[in-house]
């Protein structure tokens, strides 16, 4: 990632959730990170096994987490509600306080990214069900990569 500025609190902590302020090809460049399993220019970034890690559930999160990211693993309230409206079951995403998505379908070798504004509830509404249903059709086969480069 190029440009990037993460911010602090008053307490000099991240926070997770927002306050790190990129552009749709850096969010994208985050993503292959995570789609090459933490290499990137031909070098481990991330310890191995860190992305399994990342995107296994944790036991009874019930809207789908695993380390720091959401997840279609598992058999969450979450995870069950987003692949029943066709979201890949090995998509994991981060998502951003106010609708950012940073989206990783390792099947289908895709990393999605959508920045704006959307409203939380329902969750239908920032359209995001459609997005990726969508993308994972148009892209359709694997070795195909949106949004990255």
């Amino acid at each position: 990632m190029r440009n990037v500025t993460l911010e602090f609190d008053a307490s000099g902590n991240a926070d997770g959730s927002s306050q790190l302020l990129a552009s749709a090809r850096n969010w994208a460049r985050f993503g292959q990170l995570y789609l090459d399993d933490g290499i990137a220019g031909g070098k481990r970034i991330l310890p191995e096994g860190w992305v399994k890690y990342s995107a296994t559930p944790t036991p009874n999160a019930w809207v789908g987490h695993g380390a720091g990211f959401w997840t279609n693993l598992g058999d969450s309230f979450g995870a069950t509600y987003r692949t029943e409206r066709g979201w890949p079951r090995d998509a994991f995403f981060a998502k951003g306080t106010i609708g950012q998505y940073v989206i990783v379908v390792p099947s289908e070798r895709l990393v999605i990214v959508r920045l704006g504004r959307s409203p939380n509830w329902p969750p239908e509404a920032d359209g995001m069900f459609d997005l990726v249903r969508d993308v994972v059709a148009a892209t359709g086969n694997k070795g195909k990569l949106a949004g990255a480069n």
